[in-house]
């Protein structure tokens, strides 16, 4: 383990004691009920710890298959490293065969680089009890990223603004089963090109006290958002210890563009996370098959993710992948699956074997709005998310319409889901209480549970109870309204936002960032494009 401040886990665990958001606290009737439902507004849950054995679809033959394939794509075909030439130097440097962009890998060499890179890490939040573990057993749960549209609260599809990005962040610093502020949740297509990322990134530092994601737009971005951390965290502290994470993706098939290796050589230099994810739509931007999807994830993500330890020995990186399938007859990606569910899987498998945690699913759909489409396809995701053992899950909560899309009642329904998803990572309880034989020797044949003193003593905590499933009777329906969950979605968001309480920010810190962020806006001209 690289790391020097890298915690055990329970540690972190202890560390990672939920404080009340915004300084509530809920007492009495009101706590309880939160917590069967997997805790209301603010009351943050710790990160998961899964007590599950992860699902594997690859046996060793299969995996040893994979792994020498991409190996042969490395060592014969070659990934580009375009508009780049001090990356070029560096492999050159490292014993890479170089013919142009082109560079071709002798077997082994990634993997030997990697061998410096942590198993497991801490990011640090500004509040420490929101900080998590990326790695081994643990699983964190972070918003949508990247949509340029949202679907608001009333029913309105529209381009994306600063407000709603300020929202969704709220959102996510309330919502209890979401352990990380994420990125960009949507594009705020209302300020300027290449201003918005000061607005974004403060917004996550401001309104959140959660781990948060970096700007990789541009790599002058990413060293925006660096010295913006600098402030919110002291530079030495930066550059000892991973407070942001920063989405890389390769330019599938085979590419790295001068953008995603500029943003991550600023993060790596500072000892800041890369996730390093291949962008894949099977079928297009990869073979059509399972295997032959993963022999080119893997080579992508051995060259992309070695190339952060070119850069620092030590500096934390992720495998990630994004893996979708595409209609064949029209082109549009879909979502929930069989053949990506077989990808992410394996692709797991191929993490492990590397000792680098790994990134992948969520809660994706290709639905237009929250309806039935959309939750069996996001189920379908997010199952698969939890059971292949990812430490890092994007676009958990908020996703719609291929990514086009954040919209309010999905991730209000998401993030319901995330619940009910931490719940079942807690495995079987078999303690004296899990066990229950004090409540079966006490009801005896033929009776019921439900007075027994075991079940009033568990009876609060004993199942997880969804904010906003409606499992009452149909007259009952009737008589409140008829609600469909985009309804009741609709609601619980809007009193969320309208109890919203932003943590506490030291106020000098505050006036800091502010300084820095005019400071640097006012140094160049609006561009929107």
């Amino acid at each position: 383990m690289a790391h020097p401040d890298t915690l055990s886990t329970p540690e972190l665990v202890q560390d990672a004691a939920p404080e009340a958001g915004g300084g509530r606290r809920g007492r009495g009737a009101a706590a309880r009920r939160a917590q069967r439902s997997g805790g209301g507004p603010g009351q943050s849950m710790p990160f998961i710890l899964r007590k599950l054995g992860n699902y594997e679809v690859l046996d060793e033959e299969g995996l040893s298959l994979i792994e020498r394939n991409a190996d042969t794509v490395l060592e014969e075909i070659g990934i580009e490293f375009r508009d780049d030439a001090e990356a070029i130097a560096l492999w050159r440097e490292a014993g890479a065969d170089i013919k142009g962009e082109r560079v071709r890998f002798p077997k082994g060499l990634c993997r030997e680089l990697l061998k410096t890179a942590p198993e497991v890490f801490t990011q640090h939040a500004r509040n420490p009890a929101r900080s998590v573990q990326i790695g081994g057993k643990a699983t964190v749960f972070a918003p949508v990223y990247g949509p340029p549209f949202v679907r608001d609260l009333d029913g309105e599809r529209r381009y994306a603004t600063i407000e709603d990005f300020r929202n969704f962040v709220k959102l996510a610093y309330m919502a209890p089963a979401l352990h990380h502020s994420g990125g960009t949740v949507c594009e705020p297509v209302d300020v300027p090109v290449n201003k918005r990322h000061f607005d974004m990134v403060y917004s996550h530092m401001k309104y959140s006290d959660k781990p948060f994601m970096g700007s990789v737009t541009a790599p002058e971005r990413a060293e925006d958002t660096i010295e913006m951390c600098k402030i919110l965290f002291g530079a030495e502290f930066v550059d000892q210890n991973c407070v942001t994470l920063n989405l890389i993706n390769a330019n599938s098939p085979m590419v790295f563009d001068e953008t995603m290796l500029g943003a991550l050589k600023v993060y790596a230099r500072n000892n800041q996370a890369c996730v390093v994810s291949p962008f894949i739509l099977a079928g297009a931007m990869s073979p059509v098959t399972v295997a032959g999807t993963l022999t080119q994830i893997l080579a992508e993500v051995l060259a992309g993710a070695a190339f952060t330890q070119l850069i620092r020995p030590g500096a934390p990186v992720l495998f990630g992948t994004f893996a979708a399938s595409i209609s064949m007859q029209s082109g549009a990606p879909t979502f929930g699956t069989p053949e990506p569910a077989l990808v992410s899987y394996g692709a797991a498998q191929l993490a492990r074997r590397l000792k680098i945690p790994f990134r992948t699913g969520g809660s994706l759909c290709g639905s237009k709005v929250p309806d039935a489409q959309a939750a069996h396809e996001s189920a379908s995701t997010l199952n698969m998310t939890l059971l292949a053992g990812t430490n890092f899950a994007l676009h958990s909560a908020g996703w719609l319409e291929g990514g086009l899309v954040s919209s309010y009642e999905k991730f209000m329904i998401d993030v319901d889901q995330l619940g009910m998803q931490q719940r079942f990572a807690e495995g079987v309880d078999l303690s004296e209480t899990g066990q229950a034989m004090d409540a079966i020797a006490e009801v005896g044949p033929g009776n019921h549970y439900l007075g027994c003193a075991h079940t009033q003593a568990n009876f609060q905590q004993a199942f997880y109870r969804s904010s906003l499933a409606d499992n009452n009777s149909y007259e009952q329906w009737l008589a409140e309204g008829e609600k469909r969950i985009e309804e009741r979605a609709r609601a619980l968001c809007r009193s969320w936002l309208d109890g919203y309480v932003a943590p506490e920010l030291d106020p000098a810190i505050d006036e800091a960032l502010l300084a820095y962020i005019t400071g640097r806006k006012e140094s160049m001209p609006d561009a929107f494009t």
